[in-house]
């Protein structure tokens, strides 16, 4: 696909006629939702097309709204935060977009949710982690959907420390993402008494991490922390198992990892590792129908970050269905009052803050004699409440919180 087709937004042939005579208070009779995603980087596996796919399935599956249609644009933001704020910019000022979703990468998730606040529209992040989303970075126009560092720093760090692993290095993304994660795990480990020996920021997309992998496997630490995604954390944990970081005594623990990045690396070089995802496709009857449509059209099971773009699309359809309008403010306070329901959150929540609070899930890899088929991959070690897994109103930073 050409570069100037990636960076540009394409209508996809999604929309939903009218459904009926009767009008509704709908800017141009259209509910356009644009769905701005990595095409061309290191979560495009993840995210990406399998995003873009995972919203068409929502609006086919949601129906017609009556009095609108249903349209979904999408572009790629390049992980440069200037391309996708010029993006945000343009669907709101020029193409009517009225909310904004999945936005991998949270230094661009970040510069869009000012953007949406400008421009009184909605944005709804699946796929981006940094905390600030909805702590001091939050808005009144914005959902953190899917998960974030403080959830995979607490369900994960949690876990480890409590394993009798307190002594961590850090290989940290350098950019918005990493700086949070090693924030909010480095805070986990420390509460529990351990020590962090370390850390080193790596560039995004670094082919050759032998000089940070040396670094960790100098000190003292137990545990080799990845704050890191997509290519990176698959090039890591590819060259840390050729350092035999493993066979010298450290564990590695890769703090965000995706289903496709396990599919990719192979259960030998991922078997054991923990990590946290608030979906897998293989947990209930709910999931496994999802996940064999999305199969079908996609030839992968989905990801956490593309299931939670369906559960985003449905829950803003729901809302602007209910209050047959697409203004902001009407369709936000539906939305913040309508409890979650779909294949992977029972009965989650909207909170002021902006935080979708459902449970996460702590998994481990199966190792490649416990994987019966293609995509078996985790077993669930543990379930933790959403109201455990992600930070409490009363540490919040965001200033829409009511202080007590």
């Amino acid at each position: 696909m050409k570069k100037t087709m990636l960076a540009a937004a394409c209508a996809v042939a999604i929309a939903l006629p009218l459904a009926g005579a009767r009008a509704q208070s709908y800017s141009d009779g259209v509910v356009k939702i644009g769905i701005l995603t990595d095409l061309s980087g290191q979560l495009s596996d993840s995210t990406g097309a399998g995003s873009i796919l995972a919203a068409e399935m929502a609006v086919a599956d949601f129906g017609p709204i009556e009095g609108a249609k249903v349209e979904i644009i999408s572009a790629d933001h390049q992980n440069k935060a200037d391309i996708g704020a010029a993006t945000a910019r343009k669907w709101y000022e020029v193409d009517g977009v009225d909310a904004i979703m999945d936005v991998p990468n949270s230094a661009v998730a970040l510069a869009v949710q000012q953007i949406t606040r400008e421009k009184d529209r909605i944005a709804i992040f699946s796929s981006p982690a940094s905390s600030d989303l909805t702590g001091k970075a939050c808005s009144p126009n914005g959902i953190h959907w899917t998960y974030d560092t403080y959830a995979l720093a607490h369900v994960t760090g949690d876990a480890v420390v409590a394993s009798g692993l307190k002594n961590w290095f850090f290989l940290t993304s350098d950019y918005a993402f990493g700086h949070a994660l090693e924030r909010d795990t480095s805070a986990v480990v420390q509460t529990a008494g351990g020590k962090v020996f370390g850390s080193v920021r790596m560039p995004a997309n670094a082919p050759d991490f032998s000089s940070f992998l040396l670094q960790a496997q100098s000190s003292k630490a137990e545990v080799v922390a990845l704050a890191t995604a997509g290519l990176d954390t698959q090039n890591a944990i590819k060259q840390a198992a050729e350092f035999g970081l493993a066979e010298s005594g450290k564990t590695i623990a890769a703090l965000l990892l995706a289903e496709t990045e396990v599919n990719a690396l192979g259960l030998k070089a991922t078997q054991g590792i923990r990590l946290t995802a608030p979906f897998y496709w293989d947990m209930n009857d709910g999931t496994r129908a999802f996940a064999k449509r999305f199969y079908e059209k996609r030839k992968a099971m989905p990801t956490f970050y593309q299931a939670g773009v369906y559960g985003a699309v449905t829950h803003y359809l729901k809302a602007v269905k209910a209050a047959k309008t697409d203004s902001a403010g009407p369709v936000m306070a539906k939305m913040k009052d309508t409890p979650v329901n779909d294949f992977m959150t029972k009965d989650g929540k909207v909170r002021e803050d902006g935080r979708v609070i459902r449970d996460m899930y702590l998994f481990q890899v199966k190792t490649p004699a416990e994987s019966k088929a293609p995509w078996d991959y985790y077993k669930l070690a543990a379930t933790v409440p959403g109201d455990q897994a992600f930070r409490p109103l009363v540490e919040s930073d965001c200033p829409l919180v009511k202080k007590m």
